[in-house]
């Protein structure tokens, strides 16, 4: 499925079979997940995406061998730079991303650099195992930039925060969802996967919280999570991209209160969740939808009608 210009539907095309450079693999494609960054990329709101491009960063294959691997979000780094020798990688300079600098796994084969595919658990089949390459590794680094809290509120329950309450709930912390006003279906599935407390995101948590984790690229949810976390409380936006944050007073960030955002992913932060996820152990809720359909996926996403994740299965 190919995309050659922003605001277009994907393309279901022919394209030769992609062959490796020194140092990369190619994969038979099985299943790749249908991620919001997805969705941006295709809409325009990420600048200078390579065009044509396949999109797609959660991507499950095998190699010749047998051998199961996962593609995510981050492609490629110099190594070179201060971030890389800082452990910084995520934030190198002269990265390439899966699914935008380079062609991902919204196909029937990818190539990908070895030294950043990562191993899939066992104890995951490949539809499965998709979300955890992006959706639960962000939501993991989000999570452990929020710090330590007691009690931890999530803003838009899709596919990230369906797997974070679940560590999180593992680690034994208490979990308040946020979801869409009015979307019950969202809330009740908030509650099934741990939270003792599921409602709109524009009201307020019974309780005070020591933190937030922002995941609707909806601006207008910083203030109000800055309203909703405690004094010294941290609010982390995990978005690659969000709307314009309205201007708000002073009073709400005064007491050492903290907003942050998460910049993409490193190969520490897959190692760290891809051997946790068994043992919390993590389920994934998804929805199979085949590859053709790619464009059907997007706009339920675009629309709020998928619970969980989507995850485009390739035959």
């Amino acid at each position: 499925m190919v995309l050659h210009r922003a605001g277009e539907a994907l393309r279901l095309e022919d394209v030769p079979v992609p062959e490796p450079r020194p140092g990369q693999v190619r994969l038979q494609v099985s299943a790749c997940g249908v991620c919001r960054t997805d969705l941006h990329v295709v809409d325009g709101e990420l600048a200078r995406p390579k065009l044509p491009l396949v999109p797609g960063h959660q991507v499950v294959g095998r190699m010749e061998d047998g051998r199961r691997l996962g593609v995510p979000w981050l492609g490629w780094t110099d190594g070179t730079c201060r971030y890389c020798l800082s452990g910084r990688e995520n934030l190198c300079e002269s990265a390439r991303f899966t699914g935008y600098d380079l062609d991902g796994g919204y196909a029937e084969w990818v190539v990908a650099d070895e030294g950043y595919c990562l191993p899939i658990p066992d104890e995951y089949d490949d539809v499965q195992a998709a979300p955890l390459l992006c959706a639960g590794l962000i939501g993991y680094r989000s999570l452990r930039l929020a710090g330590d809290p007691e009690r931890l509120g999530l803003y838009g329950f899709g596919s990230s925060a369906h797997i974070v309450v679940q560590v999180a709930r593992h680690e034994g912390r208490r979990v308040f969802g946020f979801v869409r006003p009015g979307d019950e279906a969202a809330a009740m599935f908030a509650l099934e996967l741990g939270c003792e407390w599921a409602g709109p995101s524009d009201e307020r948590a019974p309780e005070e919280l020591d933190a937030a984790i922002i995941f609707a690229p909806v601006g207008e949810l910083v203030p109000a999570a800055l309203r909703a976390v405690a004094r010294g409380g941290i609010v982390v936006c995990a978005g690659i991209h969000m709307s314009d944050i309205p201007t708000f007073p002073y009073e709400l960030l005064w007491e050492e209160r903290v907003i942050r955002s998460v910049a993409n992913l490193t190969r520490r932060d897959g190692e760290e969740f891809l051997a946790l996820a068994p043992r919390v152990p993590v389920r994934t809720e998804v929805e199979e939808i085949p590859l053709e359909q790619a464009n059907e996926a997007l706009e339920r996403l675009r629309s709020g009608q998928i619970q969980g994740a989507a995850v485009l299965r390739v035959d």
